[in-house]
């Protein structure tokens, strides 16, 4: 029997064009099982959801990141216009160079092609992560202790949406700031939709 590809049957699967399929979910399942009998159906294939080409990109990039000693901010995938663009944002002490953008892309294109991750195309950039990124994971909050904050609510408190103070303290639910007033302001990280460090001229 001609081995299809595993991608190709499931995208034909979606479509209802294989053995009948669209009775029902459970007979598409069964179908499918049927017909892929002897094969190997990677797990990927069911998992394409943006969270899990993060974390598998992630795990691709640890290797690479503690060989030269850097630190990954952060990884993105998202769709802007017709285009996909996984972005991987880098950092090291004294900052990051061109050099090190490239040294990162090579490594992660290669092993990106390898495991197949990704079944749309995309764009691949690689950069320093910038002053205005937003503060996303517990060590963007920690480093920013003791700094200014500005924060953008998605809905008003108070008739305000945009707040700016020093970042007090943090938890998995709250943030706290201290405003200029020297008032302690604690909003649920629910209500917030941007927190990023404050420009300061």
């Amino acid at each position: 029997m001609h081995k299809l590809d595993c991608s190709v049957i499931i995208k034909m699967l979606k479509c209802g064009k294989i053995l009948g399929v669209g009775v029902s979910p459970l007979f598409d399942v069964i179908m499918a099982r049927n017909f892929l009998k002897g094969h190997i159906i990677r797990k990927d294939i069911y998992m394409s959801t943006k969270e899990n080409i993060v974390k598998k990109t992630e795990e691709l990039l640890k290797p690479i990141i503690e060989d030269n000693n850097f630190e990954l901010v952060d990884v993105e995938y998202v769709k802007e216009g017709a285009n996909y663009y996984l972005r991987i944002y880098i950092d090291k002490e004294g900052g990051i160079n061109i050099v090190d953008c490239e040294l990162v892309s090579r490594a992660i294109d290669l092993k990106l092609e390898e495991a197949d991750l990704i079944e749309d195309q995309f764009i691949l950039e690689v950069s320093s992560p910038g002053l205005d990124r937003p503060l996303k994971k517990e060590k963007d909050f920690k480093r920013s202790i003791g700094k200014n904050v500005e924060i953008k609510l998605y809905k008003a408190v108070n008739k305000q949406k945009n707040f700016e103070g020093e970042l007090m303290s943090y938890t998995p639910e709250t943030v706290s700031i201290m405003l200029e007033n020297d008032e302690i302001l604690e909003i649920n990280r629910k209500e917030i939709a941007l927190i990023r460090l404050a420009f300061e001229f």
